[in-house]
């Protein structure tokens, strides 16, 4: 199980260093990332919630950089695209997030681990669905097909699994603080904020902004 980020392509992109990246791919996120490839993770998370404000919301910025983080920093609910992808060694099957899912509500795992029910994460033509079964979860990568592949796991490692998730997210929001505090200085405390927020982690301790 990774969380991963559904990307779209960096071309283009001016404000900081990024890897370069293609469109509709995942990148997975943990505390071994490449500071390029923090910088583009944050650029992509930034730019999932880089929309126009509305109603009571501050207007945004001229410059730049403050206009493409303003929507990180000041949206309440913030959006990131992707979700957990996990991929069942034995047979190959891989269960990918689908158009409905998020990387902020990845916590909804852990409710069906403990409540029960399904969580649905997308719609026709793809419409993966994981299941709670007694003590067995069934992930179906596509609902839509009779026939589609499926992972079953007992739910007692998929516990272990989200704990999993949840330190690979820790050590990347860590690796981001600290290359916000270098790239971003007169942003570091907002924009790490703003991620742990956004991937439902506790805020880290971060330096103060200059």
């Amino acid at each position: 199980m990774q969380p991963v980020l559904e990307m779209t392509t960096t071309d283009g992109f001016d404000l900081w260093p990024v890897a370069e990246f293609e469109s509709f791919g995942f990148l997975p996120l943990s505390g071994g990332l490449s500071l390029a490839e923090v910088g583009t993770a944050v650029m992509r998370i930034a730019g999932c919630n880089d929309v126009d404000p509305d109603g009571d919301r501050p207007p945004r910025p001229v410059a730049a950089l403050d206009s493409f983080l303003h929507g990180l920093l000041t949206f309440d609910c913030l959006f990131v695209a992707g979700g957990l992808r996990v991929t069942d060694n034995s047979t190959g099957v891989t269960f990918l997030p689908g158009c409905c899912d998020g990387l902020e509500d990845w916590r909804d795992w852990q409710r069906l681990v403990d409540d029960g029910g399904l969580l649905g994460f997308g719609h026709d033509p793809v419409s993966p669905i994981a299941e709670r079964f007694g003590s067995i979860v069934r992930l179906t990568v596509n609902a839509e097909q009779s026939d589609s592949p499926v992972i079953e796991l007992p739910t007692t490692e998929l516990r272990l699994l989200l704990t999993g998730a949840e330190r690979d997210l820790a050590g990347f929001l860590a690796l981001a603080a600290d290359w916000a505090s270098k790239q971003l200085p007169d942003h570091c405390s907002g924009v790490a904020v703003a991620l742990a927020r956004a991937l439902d982690l506790p805020t880290l301790a971060v330096p103060p902004e200059r």
